[in-house]
């Protein structure tokens, strides 16, 4: 560790003294404010400050949160804001003037339609907050909005939106509309704004602080300033003693220094404490004593203890021996508190997210890019849980394993899930819910799917997985059931060579059979994918491209997202290196962010070659067309022919004979309970008719009355209800004691068959 990094441990109890005296009490009883600094998504909030604020709940500390992102966007992005924008020092020309030389013809543009930026502004806000919704037709005859250069790629789209609806094509059309002007901000007002991120090359692989140090020292802009004005607002109406900053991504970290910076000049009586996803991942070697002017302290990986623990101590009611992965500047130097010997908060003991105090009905439903998976990041509003801690698999050498947030596998309970999910549904009304798990267990998608049913709730969501094997097509139906819509997964480099060298512990013809039970239960896929691992050869991506053509063509996979790999710090790969055959290359530790590691690839491809071809592929995969085209015409340089054999995703996802069920499997049934009559049928001879109604339909099931009056017994036995359904074994023995004949013939028979195609599933 960095020399100017010091430990706790031995140090006297007084020079561990991090606040004012105990006699002080002018934190005690106060409140605590969380903070999203700007930006992360325009449709919903970033989770952390809700699951802090659910947590301290269950601790009695008073608490409040804000989303700034969506709360600035909002400011910046009406009559007044727009008005300020074009005030802005922007050089608009008088009538007969000369145009500003220093903008672009497209800024100038914007400028000069200036009247019909601010008359439909917010209206078109309304519209995407969906309190608007008659203004679509408006937006789509193209006679209403104000269009710049977003507009110019519209007819390469057209074709894309055949299948949209009035009210969707006119979302993306506003988008449009908002991403002119946020063209015209990035160009004139603040290079450094984006709308799900703002100043992220500040924060991306910023190794020294010298650069944000420079930034931060600059003259606020306006997107700055609103910021500033916005925080101002809520430490006067709630009077804090301590603001924590949750910090998910790069694209935060300078907002939330420039919070942490107004703080301590206007403010600084109050304590500032940042956390999240990007502290646990880039500052684990802190050294930079200058990031100590905007913040007092630095928590680490699960926040709930670490931050419990920091509170009290500010309050007065712990030593700082009690303190746990935090950091401080004690004596001018940056240090390193991690004496507390209690261990995390269960998951279990949490306390259910609270997202009581954010503007769930402000946030905007916008429609960026044409993709399945990407609409629902950014299109509608979703309550976010997480049903374990961690990932189960944890093998993954691009991923950060060796992390905390991935190593420490803990998942929840069906019962207290939906409990949790009850609750935030009474709390904001909405249904949708996206698990943001690393990977979701799926024996623990199964019991939810199951205890859903059991409460008979009605929720929408979607998570990330793992195409394991265990997810069987009547299991893919089970989790359709209780309302999974869509699901997202690596598919990575669609090499089995490379899949193994990745510990991904699956094979591309596995990944497309479990994909293809999704698909058929009608669940989306979306796959994640991945291109430039070390020692990949353009034979391999040239035939990962054509494993994913395939897995287009035959409908197996209706999303996808083509990454560049990255070596990151804390992965197998940016471990040991060499074993992965890669030399790293920097950038050298400068006192502050370390995670993203430069690296050589002698035995690989020219990797960034390959970016735009593949982008361009998949883009028209994605959209039903091209399948025919050689691959080869993609690229701008020569590529091999793929090796993969035509018909691979399709001989995978042929059907196969079904194998022995595990005596442990459950046996469910989703459906009605018949009503039974006896008849007879030509020859004279006895038989049962079992007539199932479902939703949509009605059809009748003929047996002998033997097996008819087991069937009426044993299903409401197997029906999802109150009581816990059967497994197989204990079905068979059911058969065994109460049917008639060889239960190894009964699940040969036509009757099990017609079950079986309608609700009948061994999971």
């Amino acid at each position: 560790m960095n020399d100017a990094l010091s430990m706790t441990e031995g140090l006297p109890l007084s020079s561990l003294c991090l606040t004012s005296p105990r006699t002080n009490s002018c934190f005690l009883k106060k409140k605590t404010l969380f903070i999203t600094p700007p930006f992360t998504q325009l449709n919903t909030p970033y989770p952390a400050t809700a699951y802090l604020k659910g947590f301290l709940n269950t601790k009695g500390y008073p608490s409040a949160q804000a989303d700034l992102g969506i709360e600035v966007i909002l400011e910046l992005f009406s009559k007044k804001g727009l008005q300020r924008l074009f005030d802005c020092g922007l050089g608009i020309p008088d009538s007969g003037s000369t145009p500003n030389p220093q903008l672009s013809d497209n800024a100038l543009r914007i400028i000069a339609l200036k009247a019909d930026y601010l008359a439909t502004i917010n209206p078109v806000i309304a519209f995407l907050q969906n309190k608007n919704p008659t203004l679509a037709h408006s937006i789509c005859d193209r006679s209403y909005l104000p269009e710049a250069s977003r507009f110019d790629t519209l007819e390469e789209l057209e074709w894309a939106f055949g299948t949209m609806g009035t009210h969707d094509k006119a979302r993306h059309l506003a988008t449009l509309y908002l991403e002119d002007l946020g063209d015209l901000i990035k160009e004139a007002v603040d290079p450094h704004f984006g709308f799900s991120r703002y100043a992220e090359r500040l924060g991306s692989t910023a190794s020294s602080f010298d650069e944000m140090e420079r930034e931060l020292q600059a003259p606020d802009s306006l997107v700055a300033t609103i910021l500033k004005e916005t925080l101002e607002r809520h430490i006067a109406a709630q009077n804090p003693a301590i603001i924590c900053l949750s910090v998910p991504f790069p694209g935060n970290v300078y907002g939330a220094f420039k919070c942490g910076q107004y703080v301590k000049q206007f403010h600084p009586q109050i304590k500032i404490i940042m956390g999240g996803g990007y502290a646990n991942t880039e500052l684990r070697r802190l050294a930079d004593t200058r990031i100590f002017a905007y913040l007092d302290y630095i928590c680490l990986d699960d926040g709930e203890l670490p931050l419990l623990n920091l509170i009290e101590h500010i309050e007065g009611k712990k030593d700082a021996q009690y303190l746990k992965r935090t950091y401080s500047l004690l004596n001018g130097v940056v240090c390193y508190h991690n004496t507390s010997t209690e261990l995390d908060v269960p998951q279990r003991e949490t306390g259910t997210p609270d997202y009581s105090d954010l503007p769930l009905h402000d946030y905007l439903s916008v429609i960026e890019i044409v993709n399945p998976m990407h609409r629902l990041w950014s299109d509608g509003r979703w309550n976010k849980l997480t049903l374990a801690h961690g990932c189960y698999w944890g093998k993954c050498s691009f991923c950060d394993v060796t992390l905390d947030y991935i190593q420490r596998y803990e998942p929840l309970t069906p019962a207290l899930l939906c409990d949790r999910i009850e609750e935030i549904i009474a709390q904001t009304g909405q249904t949708g819910f996206h698990f943001v798990d690393e990977a979701a267990p799926p024996a623990l998608m199964r019991d939810l799917a199951l205890e859903i049913l059991r409460r008979r709730l009605t929720v929408t969501w979607w998570t990330n997985i793992r195409f394991e094997k265990s997810f069987t097509a009547d299991l893919c139906r089970l989790l359709k059931a209780s309302g999974c819509i869509a699901v997202s997964g690596g598919l990575e480099v669609a090499s089995d060579r490379l899949l193994e060298r990745m510990k991904k512990g699956v094979t591309v013809a596995q990944v497309a059979r479990v994909a293809h039970h999704f698909t058929e239960a009608g669940i989306m896929v979306h796959a994640y994918l991945m291109y430039g691992f070390p020692t990949q050869t353009a034979q391999e991506t040239i035939d990962s491209l054509e494993m994913v053509r395939q897995l287009f063509e035959n409908g197996v996979v209706q999303s996808g997202f083509w990454h560049r790999f990255a070596m990151t710090a804390h992965s197998p790969v940016g471990l040991d290196p060499v074993a992965y055959g890669v030399t790293e290359t920097g950038p050298d530790f400068a006192g502050f962010a370390d995670n993203d590691r430069h690296h050589d690839d002698p035995t690989g491809a020219e990797h960034d070659l390959f970016a735009e071809g593949l982008r361009k592929s998949l883009f028209n995969y994605m959209h039903g067309v091209c399948f025919d085209f050689r691959l080869a015409d993609w690229f701008e340089f020569k590529t091999p022919r793929p090796t993969i054999p035509k018909s691979f995703i399709q001989k995978s996802i042929a059907p196969q004979p079904e194998k022995t069920t595990r005596p442990t499997a459950l046996v469910a049934w989703h459906g009605p309970l018949p009503t039974a009559t006896l008849d007879e049928d030509e020859d004279g001879n006895a038989v049962a008719t079992l007539v199932f109604h479902h939703k949509q339909h009605s059809w009748e099931l003929q047996t002998t009355p033997a097996h008819g009056q087991w069937l009426v017994d044993v299903l409401p036995l197997l029906q999802i209800g109150e009581h816990p359904v059967l497994s197989f074994a204990a079905l068979e023995k059911d058969f065994a004691e109460h049917g008639e004949g060889d239960f190894s013939f009964f699940l040969a028979s036509e009757e099990w068959a017609a079950l079986r195609k309608t609700g009948l599933w061994l999971v």
